[in-house]
């Protein structure tokens, strides 16, 4: 959504955009690993989650925000069969046992990463490019088999 943002495309919203997720920063996910693995007890279940639930819709108008603009790049699209209205997880035990909760707010670690993206647009230039997607296609071994043609890996 930031560089489709960015690039002044229009940003595909399912349905109503009242679909929950629990966003979580990259930084805090990767803490909460090292500490079930330093701490947490051998095959107990520990959930990870940023208790920032968070509509979709509200997250596009924040990143719409944050860059200054119009919310009129918004198109709402026909929802996906089956698509959860919500994905949360009760990070309760993880909290109590291990003493562990999200140190990033949602919207600094939502200000950040828009940041990151402006800081960084050769990168993502790049990576949204038709030479770069075929060669990472390639890469990935996504090859056509047949005469003349390489066999994927």
């Amino acid at each position: 959504m930031i560089t489709r943002a960015l690039r002044g495309e229009r940003l595909p919203v399912y349905g109503d955009g009242m679909n929950v997720r629990d966003w979580l920063h990259v930084e805090d996910h990767a803490e909460a690993i090292w500490t079930v693995l330093a701490r947490g007890a051998v095959g107990r279940v520990y959930n990870i989650g940023g208790e920032s639930e968070t509509p979709n819709l509200t997250i596009i108008r924040q990143i719409l925000a944050i860059l200054g603009k119009s919310d009129s790049l918004i198109q709402f699209v026909t929802d996906r069969p089956g698509h959860d209205r919500r994905y949360a997880m009760n990070v309760g035990r993880i909290r109590a046992e291990l003493g562990w909760s999200p140190h990033h707010s949602l919207e600094d670690g939502l200000a950040e990463t828009v940041r990151w993206y402006l800081a960084h647009q050769g990168w993502w230039e790049r990576v949204l490019s038709e030479a770069y997607r075929t060669a990472n296609a390639m890469y990935l071994g996504k090859r056509e088999t047949g005469k003349g043609k390489r066999k994927a890996r």
